[in-house]
């Protein structure tokens, strides 16, 4: 049983700051890839930042130099900094982790949080 939990969402004005994090617990062997995903309602989720285990990153272009993306592998953590924040980033962002436990190769989700930006 793998779980992953998500923090730091909430309401921030645009211009401002957000640190979102992602802890993985459960029966993990190895973890090969994190990300955080965001969906609107009635829209398709959309990849924001991925981090591989060997720290190659990718962003959606719109959040390229304005959000960051890190892990603590000891920790199976994955963090997502926003900064300048946009009323466009405004969505249900979730985490993503691509994994290996004890029932094989799997990728698990989190249960989402809202990040709201007012203008």
């Amino acid at each position: 049983q793998v779980q992953l939990v998500e923090s730091g969402g909430g309401l921030v004005q645009a211009g401002g700051s957000l640190r979102l994090s992602c802890a993985a617990s459960g029966s993990i062997i190895r973890v090969t890839a994190m990300g955080w995903y965001r969906q609107s309602p009635g829209k398709q989720r959309e990849l924001v930042a991925l981090i591989t285990n060997d720290d190659y990153t990718n962003y959606k272009d719109s959040v390229k130099g304005r959000f960051t993306i890190s892990r603590d592998s000891a920790k199976n953590t994955v963090y997502l900094q926003m900064n300048s924040l946009k009323p466009e980033d405004t969505d249900v962002y979730y985490c993503s982790a691509h994994l290996f436990g004890t029932t094989g190769w799997d990728v698990y989700w989190g249960q989402g949080t809202q990040v709201t930006v007012s203008s």
